[in-house]
């Protein structure tokens, strides 16, 4: 049996500091991401990618609203939106992973599948959307989309403006996860449930529709890692060590971390909400069903022996 590791790019792996994500900017950071990989795969691991979407799935709903008013072009919900960014995003990692190998003589196939993730409709989230999607705009322009759109908008913390929030459901399963854990034991790259996968639920008949949802990244990562019995779940992110007091003058990198002091550490508000926070609890989620460590870092470091901060069941 092949290890498997399941890699998740965070935002910076495509889209970094104050660029704008024209495609050559992302193009040259996804190749950059993508060779650190091979430092992964000389541990003897198999390769499954998954990756966020914020940047590219906002812009995607900027075109939408642009296109209706200019042309009345029919408006896509947001989990067609999701799944237009999966494609778009996956074959930008499938492509540059394929000159990588080529580059290397490495003969290995790589494929991106497009990822349904179920939700539970009843989800509370659904009655109390906290995740920021999309443009932001001044409080009229917002109340106007509101008004017009049956849209729900919040003011941004940094005061930047009002932005559309939408819900964000626990994901419950990976749809294809059995054909990404076959793909990935026959020795192939695998890209998958990208941006978190495209929010499905399932009606009292059974059949699948798509709902107006943003699953997390890191959440649908730590599932789908533990779906197809991945040994290891790396968190790429934009720095090199999680920290306590980050940015304090107490700050201080934590080398390993039990689930236990992860979870007190997280209590104790260590860990941002829309940063470090989510990551924190995907890789509690791995490793407490069955995974035997994440691995939180920066791309850059991954070829050092012990990179990142490791979180694991506990100390042996």
């Amino acid at each position: 049996m092949k290890k498997i590791a399941v890699v998740a790019f965070g935002g910076n792996a495509l889209l970094r500091g104050n660029e704008i994500g024209t495609i050559q900017q992302q193009e040259k950071n996804t190749y950059e991401t993508c060779l650190n990989l091979l430092d992964i795969m000389e541990k003897g691991y198999e390769i499954v990618i998954t990756h966020g979407n914020g940047p590219q799935v906002g812009n995607i709903m900027l075109r939408n609203e642009a296109g209706y008013k200019e042309y009345r072009i029919p408006k896509m919900p947001l989990d067609i939106c999701v799944a237009d960014s999966q494609g778009g995003i996956g074959y930008m990692i499938e492509r540059q992973l394929l000159n990588i190998l080529t580059e290397r003589n490495i003969k290995k196939n790589v494929v991106t599948l497009v990822s349904q993730v179920l939700v539970d409709k009843k989800d509370p989230a659904f009655s109390n959307p906290t995740k920021p999607v999309g443009a932001f705009y001044l409080k009229e322009e917002a109340e106007l989309l509101a008004k017009t759109n049956d849209f729900i908008f919040k003011e941004d913390p940094g005061k930047r403006g009002w932005r559309r929030v939408v819900p964000s459901p626990k994901p419950k399963d990976v749809m294809n996860k059995d054909v990404v854990k076959q793909l990935a034991e026959e020795g192939n790259i695998v890209i998958a449930a990208g941006g978190g996968g495209v929010p499905v639920y399932r009606d009292e008949k059974k059949i699948l529709h798509g709902i107006e949802a943003v699953i997390d990244k890191d959440l649908a990562s730590a599932l789908l890692a533990r779906e197809i019995g991945a040994e290891a779940f790396f968190i790429l992110t934009d720095v090199p060590k999680v920290y306590i007091n980050y940015k304090k003058p107490d700050q201080k990198a934590l080398d390993v971390l039990t689930i236990e002091e992860a979870k007190n550490y997280f209590g104790e508000g260590q860990f941002a909400a829309g940063s470090m926070g989510p990551k924190i609890l995907a890789a509690i989620d791995f490793v407490e069903n069955g995974g035997k460590e994440t691995i939180i870092t920066e791309a850059g470091e991954l070829s050092k022996e012990d990179c990142g901060t490791k979180i694991i069941k506990g100390y042996i």
